[in-house]
């Protein structure tokens, strides 16, 4: 069976191409002929990504589309001969952005608008969780399902060592990593409202560590500086590294005393089950699709209390049994994400249109 999967944009590192990629692979083994067309392809990826101008594009058996946001893909999907399939990934709710970018609040409105000119048009609709799947439901999608995120969960062990970084990292503090954007539903601001109540009730050695873009919304990012200003923060325990290498990336895993994602909107969140595969216990705000994906796993608070929270991250750091238990529940939850266990996720849903 010829299998195409279309992503508007490919990009080294990025979530949902990766994925793409990934899931190629595993067909490609299962005996099919797959490939990944995208619009826009990173020069390093221009040997693995085909270009959607390719007359290929529009002539699978089957056809997967991985959908984020709006593009010419989407009404060129609905058109597209053989079976149809949607991926969905969540388009982040417009209000997150009202304050700080009318750009994204525009685009994020066109997302959904658009996603929804896709209800009754595909041969089935999957959510990379059972979140994403629910909202599919609620746009009118009639035959629904779930197909998880294809994550190389022994990556982190596979990349090179840093022993410069190691170093730097090896101070004495205790280091409280988050990995993804600063954009406004990742709520960085109650990473510094909880590192606030961190540094009077539990520990004054601390260093919160934010790896990813943090011009993506300038006018948030400002809010976010200017808070650590009014509560008076020390700049240097707070370090936003913008884009790292994957070596990089690998080794503020590894040097991590905790994970902590206090975001409140998930659709999936890759970056928990990298904290897991490097063996981070997780503390996690359970909002959106972050309880379905972290399982039983991670320790998960909700209402959004930070000063409960600071105490939780305390435990985490400090206790070693319950870092021990909690890292153990989450070695056991990160099965459910093997290469083994995609595969045949896959084999089913190929199954399904042969």
């Amino acid at each position: 069976m010829i299998v195409n999967q279309w992503v508007p944009a490919a990009h080294r590192g990025d979530a949902i191409g990766d994925s793409a990629r990934r899931v190629r692979d595993m067909l490609r083994g299962l005996g099919h002929d797959a490939d990944v067309f995208a619009l826009t392809v990173d020069d390093s990826l221009r040997d693995e990504i085909r270009s959607f101008d390719d007359a290929g594009a529009t002539h699978g058996d089957l056809t997967v589309f991985h959908y984020a946001l709006p593009s010419p893909m989407t009404e060129a999907f609905a058109s597209v001969s053989g079976r149809r399939v949607l991926q969905y990934h969540n388009v982040t709710p417009a209000h997150f952005f009202a304050d700080y970018d009318p750009a994204l609040f525009r685009l994020a409105v066109l997302g959904r608008r658009e996603l929804a000119t896709l209800a009754g048009r595909v041969d089935l609709a999957l959510g990379d969780s059972d979140y994403n799947r629910r909202e599919l439901e609620e746009l009118g999608f009639g035959d629904t399902g779930v197909l998880p995120i294809a994550v190389d969960t022994d990556r982190m062990a596979r990349l090179a060592r840093q022993p410069a970084l190691e170093r730097m990292l090896d101070d004495g503090l205790v280091n409280i990593l988050f990995v993804g954007r600063m954009v406004p539903n990742k709520k960085i601001e109650d990473h510094i409202r909880l590192a606030e109540h961190y540094k009077r009730y539990v520990d004054a050695d601390y260093r919160f560590i934010f790896v990813g873009r943090y011009d993506a919304v300038p006018r948030y990012f400002a809010m976010v500086r200017a808070l650590m200003t009014e509560l008076k923060m020390p700049a240097d325990r707070f370090w936003f590294t913008g884009n790292v290498p994957d070596e990089d990336l690998a080794t503020f895993y590894r040097a991590a005393s905790a994970y902590v994602s206090l975001s409140e909107h998930e659709g999936f969140c890759v970056p928990l089950l990298e904290a897991m595969a490097a063996d981070v216990p997780v503390l996690a705000y359970a909002a959106t699709a972050v309880p379905e994906t972290l399982g039983d796993a991670g320790v998960q608070f909700a209402p959004k209390n930070l000063e409960y929270a600071a105490e939780l991250l305390g435990l985490l750091v400090y206790d070693d049994d319950l870092r021990a238990s909690v890292l153990a529940g989450q070695r056991a939850r990160l099965a459910d994400f093997s290469d083994a266990a995609m595969r045949a996720r896959l084999a089913r849903l190929i199954a399904r249109f042969s």
